[in-house]
């Protein structure tokens, strides 16, 4: 039984090391996003960590509009982020784990 549960724990242990490379290579993974009129663009991580935001000089005379674009901008960056990133680390952990039995906490 401590053999089974030894190679658990290395399984585990394992399959943390490839949440964590997946982590760490999701930080290069770059995300483009476009306002609807293509005057703003923002570029963000998987890890949803901003990493540039173009701005068309006409948008520069009118804070409120360009507040809008960059919000709805961003927020779309980054939920494609969050699913890039959501499922990346999820096969990350679910090909590291161990197979218990009852216990299919990846489906």
């Amino acid at each position: 039984m401590f053999g089974d549960m030894a190679g658990m724990m290395g399984k585990l242990k394992e399959a943390q090391q490839k949440v964590e490379e997946t982590k760490a290579r999701l930080n290069h993974v770059l995300i483009d996003e476009k306002s609807s009129n293509g005057k703003v663009q923002v570029t963000v991580t998987a890890n949803r960590e901003i990493k540039a935001i173009q701005i068309d000089e006409s948008l520069l005379n009118d804070a409120e509009e360009l507040e809008d674009y960059l919000i709805m901008t961003l927020n779309k960056a980054i939920q494609r982020a969050s699913e890039i990133n959501e499922q990346e680390l999820a096969l990350a952990a679910k090909s590291g784990m161990p197979n218990i039995p009852g216990m299919d906490l990846f489906k």
